[in-house]
């Protein structure tokens, strides 16, 4: 259900840096040395630099990947004096070189220059981290972690290099292809992206793509344009379509999809498109995201939920498209493999209450899964609302300490006679990796501000259940 815009999707390396727009040097920082390798055996360490290889600079991964498939090669490098020079490194077959370096991309990250105007970066309150409000449009990071991007920055060596070294598949931000229509979603710039995605088609790249539903904009009839439109490219493998996402620190937006008659309109638009694909090209090809079929069917959304097999292996998995097919699934085999009862059994022994925290987005679907399990006397959901961001951000993974800490709280004066053993479970996606969440707190923060037990778990039923009756035992 996380459909919203991720906020940050890429490492932090790249983000940090690009945040502060450092002009660096195109160099890659050695982070370890795999022992007895060829790199170890050259003498390389952490914090040296490989600046190229057979004398070509070493932009990111991509190009490290790209130029360093023989079995001997020339690097290029800056070791911990400074001091630079060349040294030819041997492997054997299938042997590995031994870098990993610091980050994906070895220069700055390539920011977009587009005035999007759903675009969710513009939308964060003022006083963030500049690392959570970069608006990164970089292909290479689109191929390696699976990021959209409109290709409205791409100058001819940009899309020379893709179609040389086959970064394929891309994920463009597609929107609309009216040419009216997207320029008015995107800006000045959107038909130059346009044009750069038919010459990638042309020369046999790949792409998934996503548009960002609008209200009144790139919906309804111009839906049907832009589907049929993509439908007509054979190299664009899906679409997913996402609901607008907004917050109350704009005065654009004031709607999006959250209603029943207007998501029910959207999913009975794509079907003719779904039912199309699957007699042609076996695949529904175009997926609506969770919350619409959330929104159209709140009081028995899981009867009318695609099955597994709708969605095949995921592909637009991270986009908030089948996490809850998923997630039901998940559900459906612990509770059948004996998972759920041991844990309600762990919980009940030791008088205790599991209270997970998650957004407004999972009580249409995670009520009845509870409901059905006979486990709602030890373990309770915690819905948070998000007044940090406001708006229509109701997932968990855009939950701030301060809107769960408040919460908790709440919760606790509720009912001052919760067992001694009761705790709480804050999932894994509110933090980043260093563990810290969007408003910059931790874990400790937010148990210091409550008082109460806090537990960080995983977002998914197999793994945290048993994460339940590890913290029981321990």
């Amino acid at each position: 259900m996380e459909g919203m815009e991720h906020v940050s999707t890429y490492p932090s390396a790249d983000i940090e840096r690009s945040a502060h727009a450092r002009v660096r040097q195109m160099r890659a920082r050695i982070s370890s040395v795999l022992a007895d390798s060829p790199a170890y055996d050259a003498g390389f360490e952490p914090g040296c630099f490989v600046t190229s290889v057979d004398g070509m600079p070493v932009r990111d991964v991509i190009d490290w990947r790209w130029l360093s498939g023989e079995e001997a090669i020339t690097v290029g490098y800056i070791d911990l004096d400074g001091d630079t020079g060349e040294v030819e490194l041997w492997r054997e077959p299938g042997e590995e070189w031994g870098f990993e370096f610091d980050g994906l991309v070895f220069d700055d990250v390539k920011q977009c220059r587009n005035a999007c105007t759903f675009c969710f970066m513009r939308q964060l309150p003022t006083g963030m981290r500049p690392s959570l409000s970069l608006r990164d449009d970089d292909f290479r990071l689109s191929f390696l972690v699976g990021t959209f991007v409109t290709l409205t920055n791409l100058a001819p060596e940009d899309e020379r290099r893709i179609i040389e070294q086959r970064i394929s598949p891309l994920r463009v931000s597609l929107q609309a292809s009216n040419p009216d229509v997207r320029r008015r979603l995107i800006g000045k710039h959107a038909q130059h992206g346009l044009d750069a995605l038919d010459r990638l088609l042309d020369a046999g790249i790949e792409f998934h793509a996503q548009i960002v539903l609008v209200p009144g904009e790139n919906d309804g009839d111009a839906l049907a344009e832009t589907l049929a439109w993509a439908y007509e490219r054979p190299g664009i493998l899906g679409i997913g379509i996402v609901p607008l996402g907004y917050t109350k620190h704009q005065t654009m937006f004031d709607r999006s999809f959250n209603d029943v008659q207007a998501s029910r309109e959207v999913l009975d638009r794509v079907e003719p498109f779904q039912e199309k694909a699957l007699r042609e090209r076996n695949t529904p090809w175009v997926y609506a995201a969770d919350e619409f079929y959330r929104n159209a069917y709140r009081d028995d959304l899981l009867e009318h939920l695609p099955p597994a097999s709708f969605y095949g292996d995921f592909p637009m998995f991270e986009d908030g498209i089948g996490i809850v097919r998923s997630t039901v699934d998940e559900w459906e085999q612990v509770e059948n493999d004996g998972t759920i009862q041991r844990c309600a059994a762990a919980l009940r022994k030791h008088d205790a209450i599991a209270r997970m925290i998650a957004g407004n987005a999972q009580r249409e679907f995670l009520d009845p899964l509870i409901a059905s399990s006979n486990i709602a006397d030890v373990f309770q959901p915690l819905y948070v609302e998000n007044a940090y961001f406001g708006g229509n951000v109701d997932v968990t993974g855009l939950l701030v300490a301060e809107d769960i800490a408040n919460a908790i709280t709440k919760q606790v004066e509720k009912a001052p006679s919760l067992p001694a053993d009761a705790f709480f479970l804050i999932p894994r996606v509110i933090f980043n990796d260093d563990g810290i969440t969007l408003d910059g707190k931790t874990l400790q923060d937010m148990e210091k501000a409550t008082g109460q037990t806090l537990h960080m778990v995983s977002c998914t039923p197999a793994e945290y259940f048993e994460q339940i009756i590890a913290i029981i035992a321990g």
